[in-house]
C-alpha cells in the first residue's frame, strides 16, 4: 500500500503588513512608496522596495483604488486595430499608459457610433478606470462623443467635437502638403490622389492637404481616385490610373494602397520610380522594403501616445491641461520618387 500524496502547503500571499514587518518601518509607510510619495526618505523607500521584492508582494488594486479613489487603470476605446494607424495608436497609448505605472483596459469596436461608443465608455467606468482614451477616426465616432457625461476625463484621438475634450492627433494635413510639396518639387506638373474612404477623417484631412497645395501653386487638380486603405483598391485603382498617360506622380493615402499600385504597375510593365513617382503615408515597417523603397509620410505614434496620456492625466487630476495636441509628421525619402521622365 503506497503512502497517501502529501499536497504541498499552499504559501499564502504576502500582504502589506508582512512588507512593514520585514522592513521594520509602518504599514502607512509602505503605502507611501506604493503611491510614490516624496515624504518617505531614499534609504527607507530602497528599504521597502527591498522587502516587496523579496516577498514578491503585489498591491491589491482594489484596496489601493478604494484607500485613493484612482484605479491606476486607463480605458482605451479603439476601432479596426487590423488597420496600420489605429493599432500604432494604441500601441503608442499602452506604452506611454505603461511608463507612467497605469495599467490600460482595452474596448475595441467593430463599428463606431454613438450607441457603441457611449456603451465602451460606460462600460470602462465600471470597470473603474482613471479616464478614458477614445480614438475616433471616423467622424460617427466624433458625433458619439458630443453626448459623454461630463463627469469623466476623456480624450479623443485623430479627432473630436471642437473644445469640449482635450483631441490628440498627427498633422494629416501637413503631412499630405508635404508629399505633395515633394512631388512637384522634382518637377511634376500635377499630383494625382489616392484618397482613404469618406468617413474617415483622416482621410478628409490629407485630401485637403493635397488639394490645397495644388491650389496654391496653380498647378491641374485632377480627379479624385477613393480606395479604403487596403493593397487591393490600391491595386484595382492602379487599372484606372493606367489609363491616362499623362500620370507621373501619385500620392497614396497609406502606403497598402501604395503597394497594391506598385504591384498593378509592375504587372503592366511601367516602372517606378522611371515612368511614375509614388508617395505613400504611414511609414510602415515594411515600407523601406517595398520595390523600390517607398517614400512615404512618417506619423510619431509613440508622441501621440505620450502627449495624449499627458493630456489625459491633467485632466484627471483636474488641471488645465492642453485642449488641442498636434504631432508633426515626416517626410521620408527613398527610391519610389524622382523627377519625371522626359517625353
Amino acid at each position: 500500500m503506497t503512502a497517501p500524496q502529501l499536497r504541498p502547503e499552499k504559501r499564502r500571499p504576502a500582504v502589506m503588513e508582512d512588507v512593514a514587518r520585514l522592513a521594520g518601518v509602518s504599514y502607512q509607510t509602505v503605502s507611501r512608496v506604493l503611491n510614490d510619495s516624496p515624504k518617505v526618505r531614499a534609504d527607507t523607500r530602497e528599504r521597502v522596495l527591498a522587502a516587496i521584492r523579496q516577498l514578491d508582494y503585489r498591491p491589491n488594486s482594489v484596496a489601493r483604488a478604494l484607500a485613493t479613489g484612482r484605479s491606476k487603470t486607463l480605458g482605451v476605446v479603439s476601432f479596426d486595430t487590423t488597420l496600420y494607424g489605429p493599432a500604432s495608436t494604441l500601441l503608442g497609448i499602452e506604452r506611454a499608459a505603461h511608463d507612467a505605472g497605469y495599467g490600460v483596459s482595452v474596448s475595441s469596436l467593430h463599428s463606431l457610433n454613438r450607441g457603441t461608443v457611449l456603451a465602451a465608455i460606460q462600460q470602462l467606468r465600471d470597470q473603474g478606470v482613471d479616464g478614458v482614451v477614445v480614438i475616433a477616426p471616423l467622424r460617427a465616432g466624433v458625433d458619439a462623443l458630443r453626448h459623454l457625461r461630463t463627469d469623466v476625463a476623456v480624450v479623443a484621438v485623430a479627432a473630436g467635437p471642437n473644445e469640449s475634450i482635450p483631441v490628440a492627433s498627427i498633422d494629416q494635413m501637413a503631412g499630405a502638403a508635404a508629399a505633395t510639396r515633394h512631388l512637384l518639387s522634382l518637377g511634376h506638373k500635377t499630383v494625382w490622389h489616392l484618397a482613404g474612404p469618406n468617413d474617415w477623417k483622416e482621410a478628409e484631412e490629407r485630401i485637403e492637404g493635397w488639394r490645397s497645395v495644388l491650389q496654391a501653386v496653380g498647378a491641374p487638380l485632377p480627379a479624385l481616385l477613393r480606395g479604403d486603405w487596403t493593397a487591393r483598391s490600391g491595386y484595382e485603382l492602379g487599372q484606372n490610373l493606367l489609363e491616362i498617360p499623362e500620370v507621373t506622380a501619385v500620392f497614396a493615402a497609406n502606403d497598402q494602397m501604395a503597394l497594391g499600385l506598385l504591384r498593378r504597375l509592375h504587372e503592366a510593365g511601367r516602372e517606378v520610380p522611371r515612368d511614375l513617382s509614388i508617395v505613400g503615408f504611414d511609414d510602415i515597417p515594411e515600407a523601406a522594403y517595398f520595390t523600390p523603397p517607398l517614400t512615404t509620410i512618417r506619423q510619431d505614434f509613440t508622441d501621440l501616445g505620450r502627449r495624449c496620456l499627458y493630456a489625459l492625466l491633467a485632466r484627471i487630476e483636474g488641471e488645465a491641461g492642453p485642449t488641442r495636441v498636434v504631432v508633426a509628421p515626416e517626410l521620408v525619402v527613398r527610391g519610389s520618387t524622382v523627377a519625371p521622365p522626359k517625353r
